[in-house]
């Protein structure tokens, strides 16, 4: 199996900074894209809006909202991502998800017959919280 972990968030003043981790753990032969979600807090039901995305060879993505505030970085030795969060704004408050696109061993009936995929998994996400 493989897990997520989101460090803990947090309660900061507008224009602070904050940093989260992610550490994905258990048999993972690769991992490809690594990305950062959040949503509204208290809202389940609203969709999960794309923060920022980094790919293996460190190519990023960001919403145009965050660009320049945020930087996405990852550890591929450890299985690790990072959002640096500066310049904290009120809009910014969110529950924020860490998900990684990994690849697993898929048992089978037998061992002949397990098979390896890239698979999505998800953290429990991690609340950001800025105040004015």
């Amino acid at each position: 199996q493989v897990h997520v972990v989101e460090s803990r968030g947090g309660y900061v003043q507008a224009g602070s900074s904050l940093r989260l981790s992610c550490f994905a753990s258990g048999t993972i032969f690769d991992i490809r894209d690594m990305i950062w979600y959040r949503r509204n807090p208290g809202d389940q039901r609203e969709e999960r809006k794309l923060v920022a995305s980094i790919k293996p060879d460190a190519g990023t993505y960001y919403r145009d909202s965050v660009k320049g505030r945020f930087t996405i970085s990852r550890d591929n030795a450890n299985n690790t991502m990072f959002l640096q969060m500066d310049d904290l704004k009120p809009e910014d408050t969110a529950v924020y998800f860490c998900e990684v696109e990994a690849l697993i061993e898929i048992p089978g009936a037998r061992a002949s017959d397990s098979r390896f995929e890239y698979r999505h998994v998800e953290g429990q996400g991690t609340l950001v919280s800025v105040s004015v």
